[in-house]
């Protein structure tokens, strides 16, 4: 039945959309940072898994965005999930993982970062950016946001409305991936950003937002009937499903591949908690630091 559903865009069905033109932007970004940035022989390997992982994940926002995928959400539920899903724990973990920070900033001019640096990191008149940003990577501030912005958007008179006007559309993606980045960052090493928490705090953090999602799950999958008018007033579906159909495959979305993530990076912490430290592998990227 799926198979079926996604027959109805084609597979060129790419939209060449501000939304790809910025990730074009960011891969040219990195690689122009990257190019000023001179990595030691023994940090190669490590180097080069990290911008695996920074690339794949652009090309997971690229899919999300403006693939087929785009057309195909507008006509089902279940493909409008796996965008957020894409959105939400598997673009975001993988930029954190690939820690492209440095290569992002080192890919501007030398006056203009020190310009920015002078203006945003001494400045009086950008403090409050400062506290914003000292609260926005607080673990909290972090949990909280993830988790409103997950549940706030599936309410169906809000979805509803993005499914009607771009501009909510794209503020509705653009929240997913920041508050994710926000959330991942919390968990995931990524320097020189700091993760707060211990292995045991980020186990709690992590089953915390994978319950939030399940739960948001539970109500899709056991509403007794549709949620959103949008899909419900459709006169047909691809592949012939109904709308109610629709809507508890895309509830088995959110909980099933939607909790992947999660349980990967539980358990990294949960072994790491229970077992001795093993020896620093330089050869792939880290979740946490060794203290």
């Amino acid at each position: 039945m799926l198979a079926a559903a996604t027959v109805a865009p084609g597979i060129w069905d790419w939209s060449f959309d501000p939304p790809l033109a910025l990730i074009v932007a960011l891969a040219i970004l990195y690689w122009l940072g990257d190019r000023r940035t001179v990595t030691p022989a023994r940090a190669r390997v490590e180097r080069r898994w990290q911008r695996l992982c920074f690339y794949g994940a652009l090309a997971v926002l690229a899919i999300a965005l403006s693939s087929p995928l785009e057309i195909l959400s507008e006509q089902l539920f279940w493909a409008h999930m796996v965008q957020h899903v894409l959105l939400l724990v598997v673009a975001p973990p993988l930029i954190v993982l690939a820690r492209p920070w440095i290569r992002l900033w080192r890919s501007l001019a030398l006056d203009l970062r020190r310009w920015l640096a002078r203006g945003i990191g001494q400045g009086e008149r950008t403090c409050w950016l400062r506290g914003v940003s000292r609260a926005l990577g607080s673990p909290r501030v972090a949990f909280v946001s993830f988790s409103a912005v997950l549940l706030l958007w599936h309410v169906p008179a809000l979805f509803d409305a993005t499914l009607r006007s771009s501009a909510l559309h794209a503020l509705e993606h653009t929240l997913f991936f920041a508050t994710a980045v926000m959330f991942w960052k919390q968990v995931i090493h990524s320097p020189p950003l700091h993760a707060r928490l211990s292995a045991v705090q980020r186990v709690a953090y992590l089953v915390g937002a994978m319950i939030v999602s399940w739960v948001l799950a539970v109500v899709l999958a056991l509403a007794p009937d549709p949620l959103y008018s949008f899909y419900a007033h459709e006169a047909s579906h691809p592949g012939g499903i109904s709308a109610l159909t629709d809507q508890q495959i895309a509830a088995g979305i959110m909980w099933v591949p939607g909790s992947v993530t999660f349980v990967i990076v539980i358990f990294v912490y949960v072994h790491r908690w229970l077992a001795p430290a093993p020896p620093v592998n330089a050869g792939a990227p880290r979740l946490a630091s060794d203290h």
